[in-house]
């Protein structure tokens, strides 16, 4: 997998330009996947414990459950890096399965996406982090155009 080719197609996939609200994105990732998504603050997942967010999605409604931080751009990052695999489709089907004997009570595909976590230097967890960092390039380049519009023009 050459990861910037597969990051920049992403990019260019998601037809947004070069700068997009956070709200854009949702919206263009909600259409995509045909069902709602909703981003969810936990106050007991302690990205401290090495689990910063977790995806988790049913037939209607994608989840992105994050720990809470003191850094809005740091639980961004945590969003964007989930809403990152959903766009380049990781775990997509039964690419991700993982024996419901494992843990009976967690939805296979969510299984699998906590136990693959593990392995943070994998090509996928790479694109992923890739991906999310271009998503808050653009998006900080919108948040910079609106202010610089506003002082300018305010």
């Amino acid at each position: 997998m050459n990861i910037e080719q597969t990051v920049s197609a992403a990019v260019a996939g998601l037809q947004l330009g070069n700068t997009f609200t956070f709200d854009d994105l949702r919206d263009t990732v909600q259409d995509r996947r045909r069902r709602r998504l909703r981003v969810v603050e936990l106050a007991d997942l302690d990205a401290h414990d090495g689990l910063c967010a977790a995806l988790i999605s049913t037939d209607a409604e994608d989840f992105v459950l994050h720990a809470r931080s003191d850094s809005a751009l740091h639980r961004q990052q945590f969003v964007l890096h989930e809403l990152a695999h959903m766009i380049l489709g990781h775990c997509d089907g039964d690419d991700c399965t993982v024996d419901e004997a494992l843990l009976p009570n967690i939805p296979p595909y969510t299984r699998a996406r906590l136990l693959s976590r593990q392995d943070l230097d994998s090509e996928t967890e790479i694109a992923a982090e890739s991906l999310a960092d271009r998503l808050a390039a653009g998006i900080r380049g919108a948040v910079f155009a609106e202010s610089a519009y506003s002082e300018v023009f305010g």
